[in-house]
């Protein structure tokens, strides 16, 4: 049963059944061009055997002739077309009177069977011609036009003439026989084209099928060249480019989530441990015991903020998470906030002022433009010497809003300033105690989920300034929201 499947596993493929259904519509066409090609030519035939009788019914009103005797052909028998055409008529006609007596007839008519009476006081009484078919005794088929005839001198008599029609359906069963023995062949050849054909088509899906099965977990970024046909197959190319493109970028996040939480983990249980061991093996009285314990809480707690951040953050890029969108003051917003960093601030040595109007409205998620705002005081202030400054501001456009954090601190270099944003990028020389490397991946989640940007200018010694960019009115696009969670430090 297995080997009986993959012998005919084929006529099950997609190519078989296009390369079929070609074979039977073009077999169903030729079929049906085939009878109407017989219907037209026997239809042409008729009408003009048709005319043809007609012709001949018009010479023969011209050499039929009533005498003494009653009707007669009259004809000059030395002349060669005047004799050849009354005696092509004489072949099959029949004549006679208004009553249905017959009073001539050919022995091809008689052959045929002579009109009864009634007929031909029938056809008479119509005042129409008469279109029949009869045949012979061997099977030849006849036409008889048959109607009235009136003489010179207007005696009506009855008249029927004939041809054969043995020729035109010869004709006809040659062109049928002919004709429906060379479909075999025809449809034979038009399989082959059509399995070349759908094999053509179906290029690209096998192409697709090919690229799908070489995916693996390390390359994710597997492409199909385009075939720039504008095609929907180049669609379909394009939509699994895409779909690749989209796979990649998520297998990423996961990766680069997996690599960032062991990378962070391990530090702090390694602290975790050695303090835990510190007091298991060298602690002799109950206050080093308190401190090897109290270190160790300090780094479950520094644990537990890694994963908290890196849950939330993963679960606002995937989408899984959605804001809550309300009109609020920004520039009211930003004030408070600006108040409550005022105490840290002087604790640092740094001037903290903020140059904001008198109200700025802006439909957005509160908690999260908080965090922003937070984030950016919380990494401006500790990254500043003490002596230096640190300036808010705010400048309303007509759909949009910039808030401008500056300071006078450290500065980022160039080089890392396209990293910044990236979670857990801190710079070389930054502090690594001074904060988890993810307070900027959040800022800008923030803005993107708003519909707005966050951009970064700094220089070494001189200060960095950070401006984001948020429209001011509604937007339809879907953001996800990050639960309140305690603000993430500055990632220099």
């Amino acid at each position: 049963m297995i080997t009986a499947g993959k012998a005919f596993g084929w006529t099950r493929g997609l190519r078989f059944r296009l390369a079929l259904s070609y074979v039977l519509f073009f077999a169903v066409l030729l079929v049906l061009l085939g009878i109407l090609f017989r219907q037209v030519l026997s239809g042409t035939f008729q009408s003009q055997m048709e005319s043809v009788l007609d012709e001949e019914w018009g010479a023969a009103k011209g050499y039929l002739r009533t005498g003494p005797e009653g009707p007669d052909w009259v004809f000059d028998e030395k002349d060669p077309d005047e004799s050849f055409t009354v005696r092509r008529v004489q072949r099959v006609y029949m004549l006679a009177d208004t009553q249905g007596h017959r009073l001539q007839n050919s022995e091809i008519y008689a052959s045929l069977g002579v009109d009864p009476p009634a007929e031909i006081r029938a056809i008479l009484q119509s005042g129409q011609p008469a279109i029949r078919v009869r045949k012979d005794p061997s099977g030849v088929p006849y036409m008889i036009r048959s109607g009235l005839w009136v003489d010179h001198d207007g005696h009506k008599y009855y008249l029927a003439i004939g041809r054969a029609l043995d020729y035109n359906d010869t004709v006809i069963r040659n062109f049928t026989r002919n004709y429906f023995a060379l479909i075999p062949m025809v449809i034979v050849l038009s399989g082959l084209l059509g399995w070349f054909l759908a094999g053509r088509a179906l290029e690209p899906v096998n192409s697709v099928a090919e690229a799908a099965q070489r995916i693996t977990h390390s390359n994710l970024d597997v492409q199909i060249p385009a075939r720039n046909a504008g095609d929907e197959l180049d669609r379909m190319i394009e939509a699994f480019n895409h779909m690749m493109t989209r796979l990649n970028h998520s297998f990423e996040q996961i990766r680069q989530f997996s690599t960032d939480v062991s990378h962070e983990l391990r530090t702090p249980l390694t602290v975790v441990r050695g303090q835990l061991e510190v007091a298991m093996f060298t602690a002799q009285t109950v206050e080093q015991y308190r401190e090897a314990m109290a270190d160790a809480l300090e780094g479950v707690e520094r644990l537990s903020n890694i994963v908290r951040a890196l849950l939330m953050l993963s679960q606002a890029e995937s989408g899984q998470l959605v804001l809550q969108k309300q009109e609020m003051d920004l520039s009211g917003l930003v004030r408070d906030l600006v108040d409550q960093h005022q105490i840290p601030a002087e604790a640092e040595g740094v001037q903290l002022s903020a140059d904001l109007p008198g109200g700025c409205m802006l439909t957005g998620d509160r908690i999260q433009i908080e965090r922003l705002v937070s984030n950016l005081l919380g990494n401006a202030i500790k990254y500043t010497p003490a002596g230096g400054q640190v300036k808010v501001s705010l400048v309303p456009r007509f759909d949009h809003v910039k808030l401008i954090v500056e300071d006078t601190g450290e500065g980022i270099s160039l080089e890392h300033l396209p990293h910044i944003f990236d979670r857990f990028y801190r710079v070389p020389s930054a502090d690594p105690d001074k904060g988890l490397g993810l307070g900027l991946s959040f800022v800008a989640w923030i803005a993107k989920a708003h519909g707005g940007a966050v951009t970064v200018e700094s220089k070494l010694k001189e200060g960095t300034r950070f401006s984001v960019l948020l429209p001011v009115g509604r937007w339809s696009m879907p953001s996800p929201e990050i639960p309140a969670v305690p603000v993430p430090e500055r990632v220099h």
